[in-house]
């Protein structure tokens, strides 16, 4: 979601109806290493970004609210403070969905 929305829909679209079966695993794979050569964007980061908020928007503090939403005014793909941020708060309150997540594991904390 956060490089590519297009390829996140057809990813959702292989994951209907629970059947799986070789090619759709091939399929799935060539779905990621596609979206992981697109350079994120704001749109694209903004979308995956806010999704992850929805974990915590009813169990922040202010300061953390007030944090991510100037955060996310100035996100820009390059600079990127807000990801390490999400990603600290996804520890600081350990939502097992999103350590589990590709898109926490692959945010660099070195922000």
């Amino acid at each position: 979601m956060a490089h590519s929305q297009q390829h996140y829909n057809q990813i959702r679209e292989l994951f209907k109806y629970n059947q799986w079966t070789p090619d759709k695993t091939a399929q799935f794979e060539q779905l990621l290493q596609e979206a992981a050569q697109k350079q994120p964007t704001v749109k694209t980061l903004t979308t995956a970004y806010q999704h992850v908020w929805g974990y915590f928007k009813k169990i922040c503090t202010v300061e953390e609210k007030d944090a991510y939403l100037n955060k996310l005014a100035s996100l820009d793909p390059d600079h990127d403070e807000l990801g390490p941020f999400l990603k600290t708060m996804t520890f600081r309150y350990q939502i097992t969905y999103l350590l589990e997540s590709k898109l926490i594991r692959d945010l660099d904390n070195s922000h």
